[in-house]
């Protein structure tokens, strides 16, 4: 936490939306904490709230954008490829696909709440040709909702201390 505290403090928002872009993709970056800990700096006025949910919002939906274009090109092809490796057969896949297609809608957005689940669904969601209006419009309230819940929390903590 201390290297994205520093990174914060060099480049501001960028920062914030590069770490989470990136966290949201797969790289181990403790997006709630980072979230939690943007939410107190708006608490002291180092940041805007409204700047800091946006930001963080747009960091977020790139980065499942991002996720999800991987998954519609690559994803299938490496899970073909690796997927026996994982223990992952045909028929479990098939078993999650139609699961998927059948609850994809509320496990996007639910997802985003479950640390390693969010990085799996928007790559699967792109594995199992998901529209990309539907998607985006799914991962849009997902992010949108996460990073508020978050960024408050964060305030709130921090209002009271």
């Amino acid at each position: 936490m201390e290297f994205a505290k520093e990174i914060i403090s060099q480049y501001g928002y960028f920062a914030i939306y590069g770490l989470l872009a990136l966290g949201v993709i797969g790289l181990p970056i403790p997006d709630e904490v980072l979230m939690t800990f943007v939410g107190y700096l708006a608490s002291i006025s180092v940041l805007d709230y409204s700047a800091s949910i946006a930001v963080c919002f747009g960091g977020a939906f790139t980065g499942g954008i991002l996720s999800y274009t991987i998954g519609r090109k690559a994803g299938r092809p490496l899970f073909d490829k690796y997927g026996k490796w994982i223990g992952v057969n045909a028929k479990r896949f098939s078993r999650v696909e139609t699961w998927f297609l059948k609850y994809g809608s509320w496990s996007v957005i639910v997802g985003y709440f479950i640390p390693g689940v969010r990085n799996l669904m928007c790559c699967f969601s792109g594995m199992s040709r998901m529209r990309m209006g539907r998607y985006a419009v799914i991962s849009g309230i997902g992010a949108f909702v996460w990073c508020v819940v978050f960024i408050s929390i964060g305030f709130y903590v921090g209002v009271l201390t």
